[in-house]
C-alpha cells in the first residue's frame, strides 16, 4: 500500500504576491537591457500582423501556402520600404534644414536672452534658457542624429530578417488547430482577436494620421515655413503615439515658425494644430480607438510612458499594441478576470472574452 501523497504547505498570499512582483521586475529588466533586439523583433511582429490577412485570401483562391507566405513578406517588405524612404528623406531634409538655419537660430537665442533681461530674469537663468537653442547645440543635436544611423540600420536589418521567420511561420501556425483539435482553440481565438485589435488600432491611427498631416502640411506651406512635408511626415508619425503625440508633432514646427518668422507665425501654427490635431486626434480618433481595441484612455496614457522606458522611443509607437499583448496573455486566459479587462477599458468583457467586435473583426 502506498502513502498518500499530501500537499505542501500553501504560500503565504504576501509571499505570492513578491514572488510575482519580482518575477515581472526580472522580465522587464531584461527587455530593457535586451530593448535593442526586443523593439525590431515586436516591430517586425506587428508589421507581419497588420500584412497578415492577404496570405489566407491568397489560399482561399486556390494558391498554395507558401505563395501566401510569401505574399505576406513581399508585402511587409514594401511598407518597410516606403517607411523606410519616408523616415531617411525627412531625416536628410531635417538635416540640411537645421544646417542652413544655423545663424538663424543664433539671432533669435540673441534676441531672446535680450528679451528675458528686459524682463528681469536673471542672467544666469536667461543665458541656460537661450543656450538650449544656441547654433551648437542645435548642430550637436543633428551630429547625435546623424550618428544614430548606423545603430538604426543594423536595426531595421534585425527586422528584415525577423520579418521573413515570421512571415513563413505564420503559415505554419494556422495549421495549428488542424494538428491539435479543439483543445487549442480557445488560445487560437484569443490571439486572433490580439491580431484583430492590432491591425484596427493602426488602421484607425494611420487614417487620422493621414488626414491630419494633409491639414498641417498644406497650413504649414501657406504659411511659408521651411519642408512642410518633413513636418507633415512628423505629425503622421506622432499620430501612432497616444495622447502626447500631438506636442511632439507641434514643437518643432511651431519653433521653426518663430526662428523664420515672428511670434505671430508662431502663434498661427500653433493655433492651426490646436484646431485641426486636437480635435482628430483628442476629441475625435480616442472614440473610435477604444471603440477598435476596448483601451481605457489612462491605461492608453500610461501604457505610452510605461513602454518608452522600457524600450525607449520605439516603445511609444508599439505602445498599444504590446498593452494588448500583455492583456491577452495575462488576462483573458482566466475568466475571473473579466472584471479587471473591464476596468482597463473592453466593454465586452461581461459578455465573452472571445467574442470579435463585429464591425473591425
Amino acid at each position: 500500500m502506498t502513502p498518500e501523497r499530501t500537499a505542501g504547505p500553501a504560500m503565504p498570499p504576501v509571499i505570492r504576491v513578491l514572488v510575482v512582483v519580482a518575477a515581472v521586475i526580472a522580465v522587464l529588466a531584461g527587455l530593457w537591457v535586451t530593448r535593442g533586439i526586443f523593439g525590431p523583433l515586436a516591430l517586425a511582429a506587428i508589421i507581419v500582423i497588420i500584412c497578415y490577412p492577404i496570405g489566407p485570401a491568397i489560399v482561399k483562391r486556390g494558391a498554395p501556402r507558401w505563395a501566401g507566405a510569401t505574399a505576406v513578406i513581399l508585402l511587409s517588405y514594401l511598407v518597410l520600404a516606403v517607411l523606410a524612404a519616408l523616415m531617411t528623406w525627412a531625416i536628410m531634409e531635417f538635416i540640411r534644414l537645421v544646417t542652413d538655419l544655423a545663424p538663424e537660430f543664433t539671432r533669435m537665442t540673441q534676441d531672446v536672452y535680450a528679451w528675458m533681461v528686459d524682463l528681469g530674469v536673471e542672467a544666469v537663468i536667461g543665458s541656460e534658457v537661450t543656450s538650449i537653442f544656441s547654433a551648437s547645440n542645435i548642430i550637436g543635436y543633428v551630429t547625435a542624429l546623424s550618428s544614430s544611423a548606423f545603430s538604426i540600420t543594423i536595426a531595421f536589418f534585425f527586422v528584415l530578417a525577423y520579418v521573413i521567420f515570421m512571415g513563413v511561420d505564420s503559415a505554419r501556425y494556422a495549421r495549428a488547430e488542424e494538428a491539435f483539435g479543439a483543445r487549442v482553440r480557445p488560445i487560437l481565438q484569443r490571439m486572433r482577436a490580439y491580431c484583430s485589435s492590432v491591425r484596427r488600432y493602426f488602421v484607425v491611427n494611420a487614417s487620422f494620421g493621414f488626414v491630419t498631416a494633409i491639414i498641417d502640411g498644406v497650413a504649414l506651406y501657406l504659411l511659408d515655413i521651411p519642408a512642410p512635408v518633413v513636418w507633415a511626415i512628423l505629425s503622421f508619425v506622432t499620430n501612432f503615439i497616444p495622447n502626447i503625440g500631438f506636442v511632439l508633432g507641434v514643437a518643432p514646427p511651431a519653433i521653426l515658425a518663430l526662428v523664420v518668422g515672428d511670434w505671430v507665425t508662431m502663434v498661427a501654427v500653433l493655433a492651426i494644430y490646436c484646431v485641426a490635431n486636437v480635435t482628430l486626434q483628442v476629441l475625435i480618433q480616442p472614440k473610435f480607438i477604444s471603440d477598435a481595441v476596448g483601451l481605457s484612455l489612462t491605461l492608453s496614457f500610461f501604457s505610452v510612458i510605461f513602454w518608452t522606458t522600457v524600450l525607449g522611443p520605439l516603445g511609444a509607437i508599439l505602445s498599444i499594441p504590446l498593452t494588448l499583448l500583455g492583456r491577452a496573455l495575462i488576462l483573458e486566459s482566466d475568466p475571473s478576470t473579466s472584471w479587471l479587462r473591464w476596468l482597463s477599458g473592453d466593454e465586452q468583457a461581461a459578455d465573452s472574452p472571445l467574442k470579435p467586435r463585429s464591425r473591425w473583426a
